[in-house]
C-alpha cells in the first residue's frame, strides 16, 4: 500500500468556526416552528417477503421500506418524503455515473439532480416496477439506463441495467447507488429519534461487502443491503451538500450537521473519483477500479434488501444468504507480538490470499472448525494492511487490518511523547497554563497554544483536556517515574488553583478553558481577526465559567490516578499522600453537582470512574464522603430510571453518556435500564471485518470541536469507540454466553489504540471520507477515548461453542487438560476466565500467565516479580455469573476488600480456591 499522503487542503483550523453550532440540551423537545406545507407525493404500495414497500409514482424511487412486523416504522425517510421530493434530493433507486470516452474528459450524470419524466417499462411476474431513467440522468449520456425493482424469491431487489448506446467504448470511472436511510435526527426528541431513526454501517469489502442498517434503540429487525453479482462495495462516498461538493453532481440538498450525518453512495467503481476528488487522500479501503463498456455491451449492478431479526443475527443471515462471512479474533487490530485468527465461512473455497503491503500480514491455513476455515495471522509491519481473499468462484473479499507495536511499547510511546513533545513549561504564559500538556499538531510539528476554539488551547473541555488526560491515564497500569512526576507537577501547579478552584465556596469547580480571547490585553496574539468572531472564542468570563459538567471528570481523573498510583506504587508520588488526591477527586464530583447541575443530569464521558472513586472512599474509611457521593449519584440514577431512554447529552444526540448511565444503573440495581442502555450501544456500535468500523461508535461532528480539519464527517475511532466498550465488557462478564458483546467491545478497545502513531502521537480520530482517509493532525480529545482503553483493557479466555478456545488480549496454548493464557494486553492487570465467570483484577502487579483446568475449574495465576515501585501486588477476585464460585487466595492478607501479596525476585504462583 502506498503511504498516506498529507491532505493539501485549503481548509485551515478555524475556517468553519463561524458556522459551528453551539451545544444545547438534548432532552428538551425541539422548538416547534411553523413548517412549510408540501404537496403530498403519490406512491404505489407493494408487499415483498417481510417488507412493505412504497414507490413514488413519478420517479419509481423508494418511498417506504417497513418491516411487516412494524409497519409504523420505515428504514428510509418516509416522514420527510414531501419535503425531499424535489430536484437535488437522492432516494434509494437513484444512480450516479462518471463517464468518459476516448480523448474526452470525465462527465458526471446523476438521476436526482434535475429530474425528467421516466419511461415506464413492463412489470409483472418478479418485476414489481421498471423504467428507463436515461432522460433523468442528464443530457448527452452515452448509456441507456434501466432500473427494475424485483421480487427475488421473497427478497426486494434493485437492479440497474446499463447499455452502451454509442459507437465508442465508454469508461465508467464512478458508479454510485445512493443509499438513503432515515438517519435524520433533526426535529426529533431523544425518544423519537430512538424509535424512528436508523444508522448505517458499511463493510467496504468488495464482493463480500454490505451495509447494515440498525435502529437507534438497538431493537430488531435490522436491514442488510447485500450486493447482487457484479456489484462490489468498493468505496462508500458521501453525498455532500452542493456547497461542500464544489460543483459535483454527486450531492444531496438535505441539510447535514450534528443532527444529520447525510447519505452515501455505494460505489461499484471509483477510479474516476480517485483521479479527481480523492487524488490527495490516503490509501483507500480498496483499489479504485473502472470498467469500459464496448458499443452495445450491457452490464448489471444491484442490491438486495434482506431482513435480519436482530443485530446479533446479522452474520447468521449473511451466511444463510450465501455471503462470505469473516470473524476476526480478537478483531482486526493486531499487535506484532500477538497471534491473530480469522474464521471464514463462504460458499466457495479460498483460492488465494494476498497482503498489501506484501509480507506485512502473514496468513496461513490452520484447518477447519465446524464448517469454518481457520486462518492463522502474524503481523510483520505497522499501519493499515489490506488482506484480500480470492475465492474459487472469482469473488474477492477484502478485510482491513491495522498492525501495531506490542501494546506495552505503544503505552511507552504515548507516555513519552505526551510528557515531552507536548510538555509546555517556562514560557511565562499569561493564561496560567505552565506547566501543562497541551494539544499537539502533528502536521505542523508543534504544540497548539493559540486556537480560535479557545478550549483546544485551554487545557479543558474535551478538545483541550484530551492530551493531559491521556498522559495521566497511561500511569494507571503503566506508571513511569519521570512521567508521574510531571503529572503530579501539572495537577498541583496548574490544575489546582488555575483550572480548578482551590479554595472558597466553589472549591473543586472547573473552568471551561484557561486560554481565552482578549485582544485589548494581548493585541498581537490573535492573528486573522476573521477567525475570532464566533461563539467559540470565549472571553475571560466565558472561559472561566464553571457550569459545564463535562469538564469535571477530566480533573477528577487526574486526582484519582495520582491516588491509585500513590496507594499502590510507593515512592512514585511525592508531593502529597494518597488520601489528599482521593479527597480532591471527591471534591471535584461534589462541585460538579453543585456548580454545574444542568449538564450533570446527563451521563458524563469518563463518569464510570466515579463508581470507582466511591468504592475507594469506602475502602479508605472515608464514610462521610462516600455517603455524600452516593446520595448525589443516586439522585441522578433515580432520574435516569424514570426515562424511557436514560441518557442524553448537551448535543441533540450523543453516544458518550451511556457508559456512566450504565455503570450507575448497575450499581443501584436498575437492571432494566442497564439493559436498555446496552442495546442502544449495539445500535450504533457494530462488528464488521474492518479495523476502522469494527467497534467504531457513531460519531460525526466532533472534528468541529476538537479536530484540525473541522467538518461533519464519519469519524473512525473517536473517543466513543473505547468509552462505549466499557459497559459492553461488563455486560459480557455478566453473560459470557453473549459472545457478540465481547467482539464489539474488543473492537472498540483496540480501535482506540490505532490513533497512536509510531512516535507516540495520538490523533483525535481518523477521517473516514475517501477524500481524506487519514488521521487528523490534532491530538484534540483523544484522551477521553484513551480513558476507556486504560480503564477497561484486559485479557479474556473464552471457550466458544463453534470456534473452541480463544484468547482476546492474550495468546493461548494447551498442556494436557489445562488451558494456558499469556496476557499481552496493554496492562496485564485484568483477566476474565469466561467458563468460570471469574473476573481477576490487580491494582498493582502484572499477570504473567494463568492456567485453567476446565474439568475441575481450578485457576492458577502467575504474577511478575517485584519492581522497585511495585513490591506488593493488590489482587481482587469477583464472581460475575450466578454459577461462579467465590474464590480466595489461601494465606493471603485481605485488605481494603482485596489481597495484598508481597512480590519477590521470582514470579509468584497462586492457586485460587473456593472456600
Amino acid at each position: 500500500m502506498k503511504p498516506a499522503r498529507l491532505f493539501a487542503a485549503a481548509l485551515l483550523a478555524g475556517t468553519f468556526i463561524a458556522a459551528l453550532p453551539a451545544p444545547s440540551s438534548a432532552q428538551a423537545k425541539p422548538q416547534q416552528q411553523e413548517k412549510p406545507v408540501y404537496r403530498p407525493v403519490a406512491t404505489s404500495d407493494h408487499v415483498v417477503g417481510r417488507f412493505q414497500l412504497a414507490l413514488r409514482r413519478d420517479t419509481q424511487t423508494l418511498a417506504r421500506l417497513s418491516p411487516l412486523s412494524e409497519p409504523g416504522f420505515s428504514f428510509v425517510p418516509t416522514a420527510r418524503l414531501p419535503e425531499r421530493a424535489g430536484d437535488g434530493y437522492n432516494h434509494l433507486g437513484d444512480l450516479n455515473l462518471r463517464l468518459r470516452q476516448a480523448g474526452g474528459e470525465w462527465r458526471d450524470f446523476a438521476s436526482a439532480q434535475t429530474r425528467k419524466p421516466i419511461r415506464a417499462l413492463a412489470a409483472g411476474g418478479d418485476v414489481i416496477a421498471a423504467a428507463d431513467i436515461s432522460a433523468s440522468m442528464g443530457n448527452g449520456i452515452p448509456l441507456a439506463v434501466e432500473r427494475r425493482w424485483l421480487n427475488e424469491g421473497g427478497t426486494p431487489a434493485l437492479v440497474f441495467r446499463l447499455t452502451n448506446t454509442s459507437t465508442q467504448p465508454v469508461e465508467i470511472g464512478a458508479l454510485g447507488m445512493p443509499m438513503v436511510f432515515d438517519n435524520i435526527l433533526t426535529g426529533r426528541s431523544l425518544e423519537e429519534a430512538h424509535a424512528q431513526a436508523s444508522f448505517v454501517d458499511p463493510y467496504i469489502g468488495r464482493d463480500a461487502g454490505y451495509l447494515q442498517v440498525t435502529r437507534l434503540n438497538g431493537h430488531g429487525p435490522a436491514l442488510l443491503v447485500l450486493p447482487r453479482p457484479g456489484t462490489p462495495l468498493e468505496a462508500y462516498s458521501p453525498l455532500k451538500n452542493p456547497k461542500e461538493a464544489a460543483g459535483s453532481l454527486f450531492a444531496d440538498k438535505s441539510p447535514r450537521g450534528q443532527t444529520s450525518e447525510g447519505f452515501y453512495d455505494w460505489m461499484v467503481h471509483s477510479a474516476g473519483m480517485a483521479e479527481r476528488e480523492w487524488r490527495q487522500a490516503g490509501e483507500q479501503w480498496n483499489r479504485p477500479t473502472s470498467r469500459t463498456l464496448a458499443p452495445g455491451e450491457v452490464m448489471e449492478v444491484g442490491v438486495r434488501l434482506v431482513e435480519a431479526p436482530s443485530i446479533r443475527a446479522i452474520e447468521d443471515v449473511l451466511a444463510a444468504q450465501g455471503r462470505p462471512v469473516a470473524v476476526g479474533i480478537p478483531g482486526y487490530v493486531l499487535p506484532t507480538d500477538q497471534r491473530g485468527t480469522l474464521f471464514v465461512k463462504a460458499p466457495s473455497p479460498i483460492k488465494a490470499m494476498e497482503s498489501e503491503p506484501e509480507g506485512a500480514l502473514l496468513a496461513s491455513r490452520d484447518g477447519e472448525v465446524n464448517g469454518w476455515t481457520r486462518l492463522s495471522l502474524q503481523a510483520k509491519g505497522w499501519g493499515q494492511v489490506r488482506l484480500t481473499l480470492t475465492y474459487e468462484d472469482g469473488q474477492k473479499q477484502t478485510v482491513s487490518y491495522f498492525l501495531t507495536k506490542p501494546l506495552a511499547q505503544v503505552m511507552a510511546d504515548l507516555g513519552r511523547f505526551s510528557t515531552s513533545q507536548q510538555w509546555y513549561e517556562g514560557k511565562g504564559d499569561p493564561f496560567g497554563r505552565s506547566p501543562a500538556i497541551l494539544t499537539y499538531d502533528k502536521e505542523a510539528g508543534k504544540i497548539v497554544d493559540i486556537e480560535p476554539r479557545v478550549w483546544i488551547a485551554g487545557m479543558s473541555d474535551e478538545g483541550g483536556g484530551g492530551s493531559w488526560v491521556a498522559a495521566t491515564l497511561k500511569q494507571l497500569d503503566n506508571p513511569d517515574p519521570a512521567e508521574v512526576a510531571r503529572i503530579e507537577q501539572l495537577v498541583n501547579e496548574t490544575v489546582l488553583g488555575d483550572l480548578q478552584v482551590a479554595e472558597g465556596p466553589q472549591a473543586g469547580a472547573v473552568k471551561k478553558s484557561l486560554f481565552y480571547y482578549d485582544p485589548s490585553r494581548f493585541p498581537g496574539l490573535y492573528k486573522n481577526p476573521e477567525q475570532w468572531r464566533s461563539w467559540t472564542s470565549w472571553d475571560k468570563k466565558g472561559a472561566g465559567d464553571l457550569g459545564r459538567s463535562y469538564n469535571y471528570p477530566h480533573v477528577a481523573l487526574g486526582h484519582w490516578v495520582l491516588y491509585r498510583t500513590a496507594r499502590n506504587h510507593p515512592g512514585l508520588v511525592k508531593q502529597h499522600d494518597a488520601a489528599f488526591y482521593l479527597r480532591w477527586a471527591w471534591r471535584t464530583i461534589v462541585a460538579m453537582m453543585r456548580d454545574a447541575p444542568h449538564y450533570a443530569e446527563f451521563g458524563q464521558m469518563e463518569g464510570d470512574a466515579f463508581v470507582d472513586i466511591l468504592r475507594d472512599l469506602r475502602r479508605e474509611g472515608m464514610a462521610e464522603e462516600a455517603a455524600t457521593l452516593e446520595r448525589l449519584m443516586k439522585g441522578r440514577a433515580d432520574h435516569w430510571k424514570s426515562l424511557k431512554y436514560p441518557f442524553g447529552s448537551e448535543m441533540p444526540w450523543d453516544s458518550t453518556g451511556q457508559p456512566e448511565v450504565y455503570a450507575w444503573m448497575r450499581y443501584f440495581g436498575h437492571a432494566k435500564q442497564a439493559d436498555i442502555t446496552r442495546e442502544v450501544i449495539l445500535g450504533y456500535d457494530p462488528t464488521l471485518p474492518s479495523w476502522g468500523y469494527n467497534g467504531n461508535a457513531r460519531r460525526y461532528w466532533d472534528f468541529l470541536y476538537g479536530g484540525k480539519y473541522a467538518r461533519v464527517e464519519r469519524q473512525i475511532h473517536h473517543y466513543g469507540s473505547t468509552l462505549n466498550a466499557v459497559p459492553l465488557f461488563d455486560a459480557y462478564r455478566r453473560d459470557p454466553a453473549d459472545f457478540y458483546l465481547l467482539r464489539v467491545a474488543y473492537g472498540g478497545l483496540l480501535g482506540g489504540i490505532t490513533n497512536i502513531d509510531q512516535d507516540g502521537f495520538s490523533s483525535a480520530a481518523f477521517h473516514a471520507w475517501p477524500d481524506m482517509m487519514k488521521w487528523d493532525p490534532y491530538s484534540g480529545d483523544y484522551g477521553m477515548g484513551f480513558f476507556g482503553h486504560a480503564y477497561a483493557t484486559a485479557s479474556y479466555l473464552v471457550n466458544h461453542p463453534t470456534f473452541g478456545w480463544l484468547g482476546f488480549g492474550g495468546d493461548i496454548s494447551q498442556s494436557g487438560e489445562e488451558i494456558i493464557i499469556t496476557p499481552k494486553d496493554s496492562a496485564r492487570s485484568r483477566l476474565y476466565i469466561a467458563p468460570a465467570g471469574q473476573w481477576i483484577t490487580l491494582e498493582a502487579g502484572k499477570i504473567a500467565g494463568a492456567t485453567y483446568h476446565p474439568a475441575s475449574g481450578q485457576i492458577t495465576l502467575t504474577l511478575d516479580p517485584a519492581t522497585p515501585h511495585t513490591p506488593v501486588a493488590r489482587l481482587y477476585l469477583e464472581a460475575m455469573t450466578p454459577t461462579a464460585k467465590r474464590l480466595t487466595v489461601p494465606g493471603a492478607t485481605l485488605e481494603r476488600e482485596g489481597y495484598s501479596l508481597p512480590l519477590g525476585e521470582t514470579p509468584l504462583t497462586l492457586r485460587l480456591t473456593a472456600p
